[in-house]
């Protein structure tokens, strides 16, 4: 820090940190160094660094969670719940690029809510692909995909090869299909989540369960959906 030029210190680091921010040094998501730590690199007190971060804070450049430290905030993508909600197409028109993972796939017995909303008989399987979803490189989502067991015969294989599930759906017939109800609530990710989220496990998720329907409104697909909460914000449309 330059002392005796006029320019504060507060501001000098402040500068300093927005340089690191703008240029990639500090990346979205991370966290900046404590106060004290700050402090020794730039040779001041905690004082002088903590008007520096409060004005990274008034411009955005920063947010502040309490009992857990100050990050660089997450590019949010606008995820639109509407009749036809579509993961790729809603990333694609925020200039991003959409990516999908096969995580695992798996059967099971249906269990009660599954078997309800799919309209199976009790002791009926269905298949599960987990799938991780993003934009460019980040992480945005973790999600079940409950469809039928045996009504698309090896679909996780289809759904790697495509990385879409609407455009696997396709492939086994299903022109289109619509969204029948999004229920959406705020829960905490246990650790293996919030590791494929790339995301701290203190940090909330929202999790939207969802039912999609054929054109002739029969059920198609049962999900549950995590979202990492920083980078996802749900905009419900109507219609």
């Amino acid at each position: 820090m330059k002392r005796g030029i006029g320019i504060s210190l507060w501001r000098q680091i402040h500068e300093q940190l927005k340089t690191d921010i703008v240029k990639g040094l500090i990346k979205p998501g991370d966290m900046l160094p404590t106060e004290h730590t700050l402090a020794a690199r730039f040779d001041v007190n905690r004082h002088t660094v903590r008007r520096a971060i409060q004005a990274l804070g008034e411009t955005g450049l920063v947010i502040t969670r309490q009992g857990s430290g100050t990050y660089v905030p997450e590019t949010v993508v606008d995820y639109a719940v509407k009749k036809r909600t579509r993961f790729s197409e809603t990333v694609s028109e925020q200039s991003r690029v959409p990516t999908l993972q096969v995580i695992e796939s798996f059967t099971q017995v249906a269990n009660a809510k599954q078997a309800k909303v799919l309209e199976l008989n009790r002791g009926a399987r269905v298949l599960c692909i987990r799938t991780l979803g993003g934009a460019d490189t980040t992480p945005l989502s973790l999600a079940d995909h409950y469809f039928a067991a045996g009504r698309f015969p090896d679909m996780a294989r289809v759904v790697e090869r495509c990385g879409s599930i609407s455009i696997a759906l396709k492939e086994f017939g299903v022109e289109d299909f619509s969204r029948q109800s999004t229920r959406v609530t705020a829960r905490m990710p246990n650790r293996e989540q919030a590791d494929l989220l790339q995301q701290p496990i203190q940090r909330p998720v929202l999790m939207a369960e969802s039912v999609n329907v054929t054109a002739d409104g029969k059920p198609l697909e049962y999900g549950r959906t995590l979202f990492a909460g920083d980078r996802v914000q749900m905009v419900f449309e109507p219609g």
